[in-house]
């Protein structure tokens, strides 16, 4: 009786063991194939095409790594480039203050944090594009901007906020940290919830001040959420496109042009798809790179 029944229950538990691990798999197929036909195939198509020089109905024409040298070599994208760190410093470290300054003023459980934390979280759901339209009229240049009225009640005349090449990026930077923070906002108050409140409790009859149980109470105990907006800003930094795009276009005279909008600008009105492709591939190794460095100095500082 035992021998006959030995393989069955062998048998039951290699299916059973079985279902386990395909089911999840189940669960995936259908995200993973979406991912597979409309993100990784054609990301190996950018990778291939830029190697050719692209001639629709001509057939494309080999070209190696010339691609990749004009794109490193063009003074259009070596400007978009500081155009791109500077915009995306400025957009990180600013969503990241503005998100934590939030976070400290709408950490709690009564219910009115709760609704005003919904409405501040509201930038982040909308469209990039509906936030930047708004953001167009807002910096409307002339009286009727509501900028501009707030400007001249005192006494201050209308400011060509987009129109001016040396106002134009610092204008798109204030409309990213306002879209970002309070994304940042919500992670840091994950990490805030798990802060011991005992320790606030035993600096408060030490008698340190805010300063300082910011720095050695509250700060070290968020440093796994700090870490995580910390990698979220750099891949968003390099990758800032529909801000640009709907606010400026990369203009006034290329003054807010970054590598993203350079490339569809090289793509889609210049018909370079090889450029266009090798300034993508390009883009794509940076944001890995930097993204690899801010984990391993992330997982360094948490080992410590």
């Amino acid at each position: 009786m035992t021998a006959t029944t030995a393989p069955v229950r062998g048998a039951r538990a290699r299916s059973a063991f079985s279902k386990r691990n395909v089911l999840p798999w189940v669960f995936l197929a259908p995200g993973l194939l979406l991912a597979l036909v409309f993100k990784f195939l054609p990301m190996g198509k950018g990778v291939w095409l830029s190697f050719f020089k692209v001639r629709p109905f001509l057939g494309d024409h080999w070209v190696g790594l010339d691609n990749y040298t004009r794109v490193l070599t063009d003074h259009r994208f070596q400007e978009a480039i500081g155009h791109t760190l500077l915009l995306g410093l400025g957009q990180s470290l600013g969503a990241i203050a503005v998100g934590f300054a939030l976070a400290l003023l709408l950490e709690g459980q009564a219910r009115s944090l709760k609704i005003v934390r919904t409405a501040v979280f509201l930038p982040v759901v909308t469209a990039t594009a509906v936030v930047g339209e708004m953001w167009r009229l807002l910096y409307y240049p002339t009286s009727d901007g509501l900028i501009n009225h707030g400007l001249g009640l005192l006494g201050l005349g209308p400011t060509q906020f987009l129109d001016n090449p040396d106002t134009a990026l610092w204008a798109t930077m204030v409309m990213s940290v306002w879209m970002l923070a309070p994304y940042n906002m919500v992670i840091i108050l994950a990490g805030l919830a798990g802060v011991d409140r005992t320790l606030y409790e035993a600096a408060a009859m030490d008698g340190v001040s805010l300063w300082q149980r910011l720095r050695y109470v509250t700060l070290p105990a968020i440093r796994p959420a700090l870490g995580i907006v910390l990698t979220l800003a750099a891949i968003r930094g390099l990758r800032v496109f529909t801000e640009v795009y709907v606010l400026t276009g990369g203009g006034p005279a290329g003054s807010t042009e970054v590598w993203m909008t350079r490339a569809y600008t090289l793509g889609f009105t210049r018909n370079d798809i090889g450029g266009a492709s090798a300034a993508s591939v390009v883009l794509l190794c940076v944001t890995l790179l930097l993204t690899v460095t801010v984990n391993y100095f992330r997982k360094r500082g948490d080992a410590r």
